[in-house]
């Protein structure tokens, strides 16, 4: 996760050998959690303050900062930097990750780097992968005998990409309607419903964010405790609120 000028970005298959073992015998073992410059997903986010029982305006507040898309203005997060620690993940100690469990999307995948493409008229998606060589790794190690496709397979990494997808659907979506710049109360209600899902459900419960709209109550009561239905139900609402599609949520 380095961006030395070494570092190497292969394309891979998924019935390609990968040699590769991570842990704690590794030499290395952490290193990849330094020089972090690591975008988070929505998922990620709900995975991560869950698994560490804190509202997620608390999560975001003392581990992630916000940035905004230069040219889409649409929210970035990442893990806060901390110079002090070079710039080590605030999740990570000496023995690994804090939340390994519920760790992001690229985390599950390192050695490995995935980028999809989608087909704006079906709306299929294909995929496509590259190893990572970074000169801090010691983990690729021929004598292990894996395919790219047994690493993501014991990576549990199949949901978080479904999940994740849905984000690249969305901002799909939003190049084609709003090629624009989003900015002030637009971009934080996209932050909102899809990063601070604890906000969006206090503005849903407390403040009558959704007054006037034809809310099933079966909904209604799923959303008060269900946070993968908020964030569906997020990704819907920013369609509907900011680029005029219909309120669809199946949930």
């Amino acid at each position: 996760m380095s961006d030395g000028n070494n570092d190497e970005m292969i394309p891979v298959d998924l019935d390609d050998p990968m040699g590769f073992n991570c842990g704690p015998g590794n030499p290395c073992f952490n290193e990849c959690c330094r020089d972090l410059n690591q975008a988070l997903t929505p998922y990620d986010i709900l995975r991560m303050k869950n698994a560490l029982a804190m509202p997620s305006s608390t999560f975001l507040r003392e581990y992630t900062s916000l940035h905004y898309g230069p040219e889409s203005g649409l929210p970035v997060i990442t893990f806060k930097p901390n110079p002090a620690t070079g710039h080590a993940c605030p999740l990570v100690s000496e023995a690994g990750c804090t939340v390994y469990n519920d760790r992001p999307a690229s985390c599950r995948l390192y050695p490995l780097a995935r980028a999809i493409a989608m087909d704006r008229a079906t709306g299929n998606i294909r995929e496509f992968y590259a190893m990572i060589q970074e000169d801090h790794c010691k983990g690729h190690d021929p004598k292990h005998d894996l395919t790219v496709r047994k690493w993501l397979e014991g990576q549990d990494v199949a949901e978080h990409n479904r999940q994740n997808d849905k984000l690249m659907q969305l901002i799909s979506l939003k190049n084609q309607i709003r090629p624009g710049k989003l900015e002030g109360a637009e971009s934080d209600q996209f932050y909102m419903a899809l990063y601070d899902l604890d906000t969006f459900r206090q503005e849903i419960l407390e403040n009558g964010l959704l007054e006037g709209l034809n809310i099933p109550d079966t909904l209604m009561k799923t959303l008060k405790t269900d946070d993968f239905a908020l964030l569906d139900f997020g990704i819907a609402w920013v369609k509907y609120r900011l680029f005029g599609k219909d309120l669809k949520v199946d949930i």
